[in-house]
């Protein structure tokens, strides 16, 4: 969405807002209600988020279960504790995600409200 309302955009439902009693300014502030909690839901459904986390997680099952296993599962992976080094590999893979979303946070627009829209007078109390 735009950071200004535009009155060509969503025509219909800006014109049944107005007939109801909505200023311009009372259809501004709504847009951008929905644009802040479009941003948030974007944060938290940031893939690095998921892909991170899923990775964490299953390292940490990998590790514990390449902690515990016995001689003979590492002698069926011909000496190599397969599981440990796999769960180690994606341990730090999700680190890397997560730490990558935490330095270099994915940055969302901030709409801003015009000067007179502050000032408007609505059924809302604006």
């Amino acid at each position: 969405m735009s950071e200004q309302f535009e009155p060509d955009e969503h025509a219909e439902a800006a014109e049944r807002l107005r007939r109801a009693g909505y200023s311009d300014a009372d259809l501004q502030r709504e847009i951008i209600e929905l644009e802040e909690k479009s941003a948030t839901a974007a944060r938290i459904f940031d893939l690095r988020r998921i892909i991170g986390g899923l990775f964490v997680l299953y390292g940490v099952i990998l590790t514990i279960t390449g902690l515990t296993n016995s001689d003979a599962e590492i002698d069926k992976a011909q000496g190599i504790n397969i599981n440990l080094w796999t769960g180690l590999g994606m341990l730090a893979l999700g680190i890397f995600f997560l730490a990558w979303l935490w330095l270099r946070p994915a940055a969302h627009p901030t709409p801003t409200l015009p000067p007179e829209a502050v000032e408007g007078e609505g059924p809302r109390g604006g």
